[in-house]
């Protein structure tokens, strides 16, 4: 039960320099008479309302300068607690700044700590878009107003995919924040702020694959092949091994993956997610690529796929040099390596594939990107079909004659 204090501080009278004195008055009939008299028997009284209570077997003092809100408050703590969300105002000082950082360090994604990509992003993205608004807010002070009003700025100041990251991320750290007792609900409520609308990439065929491959350097062809038709990712390509292929089965097992970051340190690592770890069947296309591939990479099953010229793990940005030639050469420069990534996907959609086979694949621990294939397959479906009304109208004109 909530106790309510009446505080009365006043200068005592007939004293030359006199200090500042408080007395106390319980909220009673009595009590609140005591007070009056009291006050008038000072110079310059001040009048504030204390209500003390427990939260999680702390003592909880809180002040306010009208009796009202006094009451207001003790009734919501009351009904906090029956239902077991009260929170101590003391708890949310905590600057973001300081619970932000504190986060990054300590973050685990089913048990495991962020990947050094994500921690790198995550970094970039507080220090650009959400410190210079929240850095010197303290976690109670942060509010729905003020995230609808950030979320506003960034959304006009960045580009839509660098705002719903940016939103995702505040409003991870504030959950968190909800979970830990330090503030009673995530103010972040902008309905649609999270979410990213990325630019429609096109549908590359399987004949676009094999033009890109022809048109690298037979070192990196083999690297074409398999993210066309297996789906794999630079980084998973980047850190294939002799031990990873087995050519009997006609599979390529990915279960490490390279990991560039900034100022050119690369790092090799597990998959993100579980769901990176996988076994890829490839067509016979692509084996009898690697065949070739394979004859120059030695005996050690410890040995890159594609390594640096003088050994060790490629940089991205070398094949990089020689993707933007092959793809200027084959006349499309608006070609991104990972658009063969979801060529992939496609192919294997196209052939029926169900969702959960497309997880699997790819990779993907999230069915949300399986059904983007999926979904392009059917309108790849519905072009077919266009494309046979055409051939048996035109039958039909030639039976009509």
């Amino acid at each position: 039960m909530a106790q309510l204090v009446r505080r009365v501080s006043g200068l005592p009278r007939g004293i030359d320099t006199p200090r500042r004195v408080t007395e106390r008055f319980p909220d009673t009939r009595e009590g609140r008479q005591a007070a009056d008299a009291w006050a008038k028997g000072v110079d310059d009284p001040r009048t504030f309302y204390d209500v003390r209570t427990r939260i999680d077997g702390r003592v909880v003092t809180k002040s306010f300068a009208t009796r009202k809100a006094a009451a207001a408050w003790a009734t919501q703590v009351a009904h906090d607690k029956l239902k077991g969300v009260a929170i101590d105002p003391r708890s949310g000082t905590e600057l973001f700044a300081h619970y932000s950082h504190r986060w990054l360090d300590t973050r685990r994604v089913k048990g495991r700590p962020l990947a050094p990509k994500t921690l790198e992003l995550y970094r970039v993205l507080l220090r650009a878009h959400i410190e210079p608004t929240f850095s010197s807010r303290q976690l109670s002070a942060i509010t729905p107003e003020a995230v609808r009003r950030w979320h506003a700025k960034v959304s006009s100041d960045s580009s839509a995919m660098s705002a719903a990251k940016s939103y995702r991320l505040l409003r991870a750290i504030l959950a968190t924040a909800v979970a830990d007792g330090l503030v009673q609900a995530n103010p972040c409520r902008v309905r649609g702020a999270g979410t990213e609308r990325s630019v429609e990439r096109p549908i590359v065929g399987p004949e676009l694959v094999l033009e890109l491959a022809n048109a690298m350097t037979a070192r990196f062809r083999t690297i074409v092949l398999l993210a066309g038709f297996g789906g794999l990712r630079l980084g998973e390509l980047l850190a294939l091994r002799l031990r990873h292929i087995d050519l009997a089965a006609g599979t390529v097992t990915v279960e490490e993956q390279v990991v560039s970051l900034d100022g050119g340190r690369r790092l090799l690592t597990e998959p993100k997610t579980e769901a990176g770890r996988r076994v890829v069947a490839l067509p016979q296309l692509v084996l009898d690529s690697l065949a070739g591939h394979l004859g120059g990479v030695g005996d050690d099953p410890d040995s890159l796929l594609f390594p640096a010229e003088g050994g060790g793990l490629l940089p991205a940005t070398t094949f990089y040099k020689h993707w933007r030639r092959a793809r200027h050469q084959v006349g499309h420069d608006e070609l991104h390596l990972h658009d063969l990534r979801h060529a992939a996907g496609t192919l294997a959609a196209w052939t029926g594939a169900t969702e959960r086979e497309l997880m699997a694949r790819l990779g993907h621990a999230n069915p949300a990107a399986s059904r983007r294939y999926q979904h392009a397959a059917r309108n790849r479906d519905r072009a077919i079909a266009t494309g046979l009304d055409v051939i048996l109208q035109g039958l039909q004109k030639s039976d009509a004659r």
